[in-house]
């Protein structure tokens, strides 16, 4: 029986094969865009749950109100982890991890590399395993070193690093005393090395600062100790140690780092990246589904081919249920073949795909559990998509059937007409949200950013370039190389420091207000293209007390209420330890952080700062190369032990529309996938209608039918659908979207010429591919249609 089965169903592929190749071609291009989707979701849902405490693990976070809302950071004081260890018999172990960036050296082999500090119980806590080395001793050391693999390569080829010394910047050796296996891509950490917090503290990077919060917490519960237990014992870890009496502290669970990072104004867990996931997930199952309306619509369409076979197999004494069983293989034995394609699809796509989405997905084909999960993928897919067909072709009454009295139903309402509408109605939503989308990153990218991109370059001040600086700032001006350079705190497109200890003048005691952090040595407008718009820029060398000067943007003098800003003097710190800062000049709001944001209050301290790096722009009247290798040669004869590497800011500041523009990006290419894949089940029935009518065609083109009539009388109803579609869908999409563009501050209102371009494209889109056809069946001899009458 299965055999015969098997038999029918071929036959029947090699007889249709038009129709066959839109089935397969429909399947597979849904089953693989479905599954690089869920290769995707799989990956931002296993991000560091691969940890095997991670039932135990957690982030230290702080909670506040800042100027009436409340807000939920991750970074915490030095001091924390050391207080939370000795303290809080609750927790088990604790680390704390910040950043480092320093130039390694071995032998001839120069190159920086970006890296962590921490404790030794880091490598015991998370499951980032050592190929060699001790991970209970291998940071016990203050001149100990864990590297990657990829690093231990970089600095020592082939050769076994663990016990080999480098060279860190100009003045401190390190023992190599562990090489971990290369962080997986599904991990928030990134570092290619670790170094002891004890060297960090050795070099003046730690500090007892309940104020300063500078690093991240990790703590390791206790068996049995939960969540809640624990929260309430550290709430008030902060107010028990300091003077700072309004934070609170908790813990968030590694099971919700990555897609859980907003907080409401309550301090619960309320959303993040999981937004993201959900919207893409349903998206695989539109798309899936979509592909499988295909199958339904286009064997329903052939339903009075197979009527009298199911008419005689009736008769015969086959029952409904084997008839069902029989369909039911049919669609399952094509989804395998579609399958098959989709793997292949999918295989050819992964590195495209990958680099649209800026990760290292593949397909694992060693893991059985990938086969058994993609034969039941596939198995689902052929059942879904057969279900309706099988139904519906296996309660064909033989006595009709047999009789020539059966007629596909051509009632206002059919099945068929409602699978349509549907398969439209999902490709209409993706094709509005994605005009919508890309509006709002076009509105972002187009924002004012406050200062001039073009020209800029940075660079991080390491070695003895803060040594030389003032030789190497003369040089770059009086070599042509740059027109202006100033030393700052942080890139001029990143956020590195931020503080609320500051009073002024009828400030609010009660109120506790955030402002950003910048320092300059002087020439910012110059060197960053800023527009000063009261007062002047920090200049030390014409005003020697401008080493305590600041720089206010509009929105620091617009929080702090100033009506004549220039002049004011600004406290920061604690009593009676107050730093005295004077406002020499306002500055036009330009954007640091986020361009999806308002621009935050702002605070730009002066020389007597601390300073990470230093922004030149570069002379236009040279080319950029010939500028650059100028400023190479004299940062090279200052700082002779390290490589010149530099960084454009407006690449930098492109780099801001990553998320923004993959999520546009994979919206596009989804869309348009769902669109071909709609377009291909319209095609085929459009085909199959225009041959059922194939008689009726002829007649009337014998009786003076025009083509553009009998291609318009082929067409309309299909329209009428794909409008139908259009209808339904855009309330649906406006609502999507209004959501979404929710999350931004800075965003676009819906305009009602989206949803017209959508009517529009569809509706053009729908005519291209069901007139191909029509046309095709009007320009028919009419003579070869009747011939058999």
């Amino acid at each position: 029986m299965l055999k015969n089965y098997l038999k029918i169903t071929w036959r029947n592929l090699l007889r249709h094969k038009a129709f066959s190749f839109i089935n397969i071609i429909g399947l597979a291009i849904g089953m693989s865009s479905a599954a690089l989707i869920l290769f995707w979701v799989q990956n931002e849902m296993s991000y560091d749950q691969f940890h095997t405490k991670k039932d135990r693990l957690y982030q230290v976070y702080n909670r506040s109100v800042f100027d009436g809302k409340l807000w939920c950071w991750g970074t915490t004081p030095k001091v924390m982890s050391k207080t939370l260890k000795q303290d809080y018999s609750q927790i088990e172990e604790v680390t704390h991890t910040t950043n480092g960036n320093f130039l390694f050296t071995v032998g001839e082999k120069h190159l920086n590399a970006d890296g962590n500090f921490t404790d030794s119980g880091f490598l015991t806590m998370f499951s980032f395993p050592l190929i060699s080395g001790n991970p209970n001793t291998a940071l016990n050391n203050i001149n100990d070193i864990v590297i990657t693999q990829k690093l231990s390569k970089k600095l020592f080829g082939n050769d076994h690093a663990m016990g080999k010394v480098i060279k860190i910047d100009s003045n401190a050796y390190f023992t190599v005393t562990g090489v971990m296996k290369d962080l997986p891509n599904n991990t928030q950490f990134k570092f290619e090395y670790l170094m002891p917090w004890s060297y960090l503290k050795k070099i003046g990077g730690d500090d007892g600062n309940w104020s300063n919060n500078s690093c991240q917490t990790w703590a390791l519960l206790k068996p049995n100790v939960t969540e809640a237990v624990a929260n309430k014992s550290i709430i008030n870890i902060t107010r028990t140690h300091s003077n700072v009496k309004d934070i609170d502290v908790f813990l968030h669970p590694a099971s919700k780092w990555r897609l859980y990072s907003n907080f409401d104004q309550k301090g619960k867990v309320s959303a993040g990246r999981i937004a993201v996931v959900k919207t893409f997930s349903m998206i695989a199952i539109l798309i899936l589904l979509i592909a499988c309306i295909n199958f339904m619509n286009l064997s329903t369409a052939r339903s009075e081919k197979r009527a009298r076979e199911v008419g005689i197999r009736k008769v015969a004494g086959a029952l409904r249920g084997s008839l069902i069983f029989q369909f039911l293989g049919e669609s399952i034995l094509i989804a395998l073949i579609a399958g098959v394609l989709a793997l292949l699809i999918i295989q050819l796509s992964m590195s495209g795909f990958n680099l649209l989405t800026d990760k290292q997905l593949y397909v694992p084909y060693g893991n059985p559990f990938f086969w058994l999960i993609a034969l039941g993928f596939i198995i689902t897919t052929g059942a879904v998509s057969g279900s309706y067909p099988a139904l519906y072709l296996s309660s064909f009454k033989p006595v009709s059937v047999l009789k020539g009295t059966f007629k596909a139903a051509n009632a206002l309402i059919t099945p068929r007409k409602l699978l349509v509408v549907v398969q439209f109605t999902f490709a209409v939503v993706l094709i509005i949200c994605t005009i919508i989308i890309r509006q709002q990153l076009k509105y972002a990218q187009e924002r004012d950013s406050g200062y001039k991109k073009d020209n800029l370059v940075y660079v991080m001040m390491t070695g003895d370039m803060d040594k030389h600086y003032r030789l190497i700032k003369s040089e770059l001006v009086s070599s042509g190389a740059a027109n202006a350079v100033s030393k700052t705190s942080a890139p001029i497109t990143q956020g590195w420091s931020d503080s609320w200890d500051f009073l002024w003048a009828g400030k609010d005691v009660s109120k506790k207000i955030d402002f950003n952090i910048f320092n300059t040595d002087g020439e910012l407008a110059k060197t960053m293209g800023l527009k000063i718009i009261e007062g002047r820029d920090i200049d030390i060398k014409n005003y020697p007390t401008d080493s305590t000067a600041v720089l206010l943007n509009e929105a620091a003098v617009k929080i702090m209420g100033f009506k004549s800003p220039i002049g004011q003097v600004i406290k920061r710190g604690e009593a009676p330890n107050f730093t005295s800062l004077h406002v020499v000049g306002i500055v036009r709001d330009f954007i640091l952080q986020s361009p999806f944001e308002p621009i935050k209050a702002m605070i730009i301290q002066g020389p007597k700062s601390w300073f990470n790096v230093i922004h030149f722009r570069l002379n236009d009247a040279n080319s950029t190369t010939e500028s650059l290798n100028r400023a190479e040669k004299i940062f090279k004869k200052y700082n002779p032990g390290y490589p010149f590497e530099y960084n454009f800011i407006d690449q930098d500041y492109a780099k801001k529309f990553g998320d923004e523009q993959r999520t546009q990006t994979l919206a596009s290419l989804f869309a348009g996938l769902t669109i071909i894949i709609s377009c291909l089940g319209l095609f085929g029935l459009a085909a199959y209608m225009a041959q059922n009518r194939i008689k009726e065609i002829g007649v009337r083109k014998v009786l003076g039918a025009s083509v553009a009539g009998v291609t318009t009388l082929l067409s309309k109803d299909f329209l009428k659908l794909v409008m139908i579609s259009f209808v339904i869908a855009s309330p649906i999409a406006w609502i999507a979207m209004d959501k979404w563009l929710q999350g931004y501050n800075y965003r676009i209102s819906i305009s009602i010429w989206v949803f017209v371009m959508a009517a529009l494209l569809t509706i053009v889109i729908s005519l291209i591919t069901v007139s191909f056809q029509a046309v095709k069946a009007a320009l028919a001899n009419p003579v070869k249609s009747l011939r058999s009458e």
